[in-house]
């Protein structure tokens, strides 16, 4: 299978936090405690994929109807996969600690701030990354990680070369980074 590139790799990594926070920024200061978001029970039905049930708004938690509530009128208009999707971010964010809800509105700032080309070539990067096999999206995931631990001048000018790069000039370096990785799983 073809490896993703480390640009691809890298916008894949920044969609899910944006989309997992979006309901939450309508309500700015939420007001509830981690002890409380610890023992929140998920709504009955959280499932996923195109024939998602519908979600009737009262079998929310009243956490996630406070958070939701800009909703609560439409919430029988909303497509199903929509509803499920609400349903979980306002979940994970009654689960979050401050600093992670912090990060979060920093983040969701940021996406907000892109132009909606940008947002829609992370969107569908993103979602070439969940038809990616188990293994492959570890492999991404991977390399954003290890691409995240150098320091901001390596990683500027790895970015450089790359977007500097001819087709050709990328495949050879895929294959370079590749040779390495299997080298580093070789017992020596």
């Amino acid at each position: 299978m073809k490896r993703p590139s480390l640009w691809f790799s890298l916008a894949l990594l920044a969609l899910p936090l944006a989309f997992a926070i979006e309901p939450a920024m309508a309500s700015e200061g939420d007001g509830v405690s981690p002890p409380a978001a610890a023992a929140l029970a998920p709504p009955t039905v959280l499932a996923t994929g195109p024939s998602s049930p519908a979600l009737e708004w009262k079998v929310l938690p009243p956490e996630q109807q406070q958070l939701l509530r800009i909703h609560e009128h439409d919430w029988a208009t909303l497509p199903p996969a929509r509803q499920q999707s609400l349903a979980r971010g306002a979940q994970r964010w009654l689960q979050m600690n401050p600093e992670q809800r912090d990060r979060a509105r920093e983040r969701f700032q940021t996406w907000r701030a892109l132009p909606e080309e940008r947002r829609e070539l992370i969107r569908r990067r993103w979602e070439q990354f969940q038809r990616l096999d188990p293994q492959s999206q570890a492999h991404v995931r991977e390399n954003f990680r290890a691409f995240t631990q150098l320091p901001p001048a390596k990683r500027r000018m790895l970015r450089r070369r790359w977007l500097e790069a001819t087709p050709e000039q990328r495949a050879h370096m895929r294959a370079r980074l590749e040779e390495r990785r299997e080298n580093r799983r070789e017992p020596h």
